[in-house]
């Protein structure tokens, strides 16, 4: 049998995806209850190959892995030879012999493409420049939890055009919702991402038009990890861009508001509209770790 990976959302299809968020929901609460020992995994190891650094990515595989009676082993550019110019088909040939799945968070998504292309266990994309479909499991679990289906509904993410965005409108095209997205000048989607969701998917400038009537209101930071040096030029080209109470005045009452975090309170978000309450921020963070869960299960089957 092919092995699966997961580079992107579009790796599933709809079914599959639905029954992965279930089967996270499930596991949440069968953790909760915890009177189930529960171990698909045992014997099993993780790598997890870091080339970006995380709080939340780690966290969340790590502890996955141990509840399922896994392991889990860490790998940085320090510690392996991927980080003193092994070629990545070499690293996969390898790493792939010794352990069971492999996670890996960088930085181009061609080197993970490359790096699935001749490993002989799945592989998952924690995140790269251009994706971060992990972050959307848990985003839509949460919705679900709060909210019941989002199929139907309208979606409106604020920021950047990076891989948040570009898994948004994955998202969009896999679980049936209408995705609008409010950027400045320079900063839109890829196209190319955005075409094959063309009757979904709204690119818009003005972050108020956009957030009209929405049920679920995202954003991220305006530099991501890699940008630094840009900070300053994107802090003014943002600076409409904030999710402040305005915004969320425009969304529906019952308007939920995400962010994959870590956050800058008074950047792109306002302390009030992060900790109020139509913020569930901390239970999306928290369901990273039952979506990997089902992703791990899944992929592993």
């Amino acid at each position: 049998m092919a092995v699966r990976h997961f580079l992107t959302l579009l790796d599933l299809d709809p079914l599959e995806a639905q029954a992965l968020i279930d089967r996270a929901i499930h596991l949440k609460r069968q953790h909760k209850i915890g009177d189930v020992i529960y171990e698909p995994l045992k014997n099993k190891v993780l790598g997890m190959v870091f080339e970006k650094s995380s709080t939340r990515t780690r966290v969340s595989f790590e502890t996955g892995m141990a509840h399922f009676g896994g392991q889990a082993i860490f790998l940085s550019p320090r510690d392996t030879q991927l980080g003193r110019g092994e070629p990545i088909e070499d690293s996969a040939r390898v790493l792939s012999r010794m352990v069971d799945i492999i996670m890996i968070r960088t930085f181009e998504h061609e080197k993970i493409e490359r790096f699935a292309e001749y490993s002989q266990v799945p592989v998952i994309n924690a995140l790269t420049d251009s994706y971060h479909p992990c972050q959307l499991l848990a985003d839509i679990q949460t919705y679900v939890e709060h909210r019941g289906s989002i199929a139907g509904k309208t979606v409106t993410y604020i920021g950047d055009g990076n891989n948040m965005c570009h898994s948004y409108i994955n998202a969009a095209r896999l679980f049936d919702f209408k995705l609008r997205v409010a950027c400045p000048q320079g900063y839109a989607p890829d196209a190319e991402i955005v075409a094959p969701a063309a009757d979904r998917v709204e690119v818009l400038r003005d972050p108020l038009t956009a957030s009209e009537g929405a049920d679920l209101v995202v954003t991220d930071v305006w530099a991501s990890m890699g940008q630094e040096d840009e900070s300053a030029g994107r802090a003014r080209a943002f600076d409409n861009y904030q999710v402040n109470a305005e915004v969320m005045a425009q969304a529906n009452d019952d308007a939920l508001f995400m962010h994959c975090l870590p956050a800058h309170r008074g950047e792109e978000v306002t302390a009030d509209v992060i900790d109020g309450p139509q913020s569930v921020v901390w239970d999306e963070a928290e369901n990273r770790l039952h979506a990997q869960k089902a992703l791990l299960e899944f992929l592993m089957r």
